[in-house]
């Protein structure tokens, strides 16, 4: 699947950030949304995407896709039902 395929609810442009922030930023949007809402976290952090995907395999959300840009990156994560 492919980012154009995809189409998030919320975006979360951490770009720029370094860790934890853009792990910080997604979880505090989890908090704020509903279940089953599809967030698209952007990172340029290379930590980023390990890091999601050990919270979201914990957390019970899913990370949904990881989509290179080459600059930054896209992480899908849909919020747990």
């Amino acid at each position: 699947m492919s980012d154009a395929q995809l189409e998030a609810d919320v975006t979360v442009n951490a770009v720029g950030s370094s860790c934890p922030g853009p792990m910080m930023e997604l979880i505090g949007k989890v908090k704020d949304v509903d279940p089953g809402t599809l967030i698209r976290l952007q990172s340029s952090n290379e930590g980023t995407e390990p890091d999601v995907s050990e919270w979201a395999e914990t957390s019970g959300n899913e990370l949904v896709e990881v989509v290179d840009h080459g600059d930054h990156w896209d992480l899908y994560v849909r919020v747990d039902d």
